[in-house]
């Protein structure tokens, strides 16, 4: 029996522990959140997109203006005692030099991207997005498969300001230069397939 007024426990990292492996669990503002793992045009998205990034920056620092970052897949971030888990994320290394040695990052990455799916959405982009910002987290990249474009947020004084908008039909679509890591191009048509 719920009484009015009466607040809900907040989840803890202990929830996540009862999670199904078939299943994505994150805490936002101390709620427990359950997705299924992504479909496949989500899947391949992220796949391809976190490949194309990986591929020019995850390494050591190397001119011109290439690696110097972690790039990883659904890493899960424990801050301010909630739990998320990014499609993809970076950290560059003069920040976070070595890779923790547990299963979760307790640092905010410098960049993180949602790819969008239509059972999370919404969440992504109303719940994380603001989470994002509160940890400090500089970069937020906002890609939707369905629609194929990527949105590009940075973090300035505390608010999310859109860079810019990337996509199919975009005359940039073929080699965009995308912040945080506008010095290598990309082509975009590769995330759609």
């Amino acid at each position: 029996m719920t009484f009015a007024g009466a607040r809900k426990q907040r989840a803890t990292y202990a929830d996540l522990d009862s999670v199904p492996d078939t299943m994505v669990g994150e805490i936002i503002n101390g709620e427990l959140h359950v997705s299924p793992r992504p479909a496949p045009r989500h899947a391949n998205t992220a796949s391809v997109l976190g490949g194309d990034i990986n591929g020019r920056f995850h390494g050591p620092p190397k001119p011109p203006d290439a690696g110097g970052w972690w790039i990883l897949h659904e890493p899960e971030l424990h801050l301010s005692g909630d739990a998320y888990v990014p499609d993809i994320a970076g950290w560059r290394r003069e920040r976070m030099p070595t890779l923790p040695d547990t299963a979760w990052f307790p640092l905010a990455p410098d960049w993180v991207c949602e790819v969008l799916s239509p059972s999370t959405a919404r969440r992504d982009q109303m719940l994380k997005l603001p989470a994002y910002g509160h940890e400090g987290v500089g970069w937020a990249w906002i890609v939707d498969p369905i629609a194929r474009y990527v949105g590009v947020y940075r973090l300035a004084d505390g608010h999310w300001v859109l860079e810019g908008t990337w996509g199919e039909g975009h005359p940039d679509a073929e080699a965009a230069s995308l912040p945080p890591f506008a010095a290598q191009p990309i082509d975009l048509s590769r995330w759609w397939a």
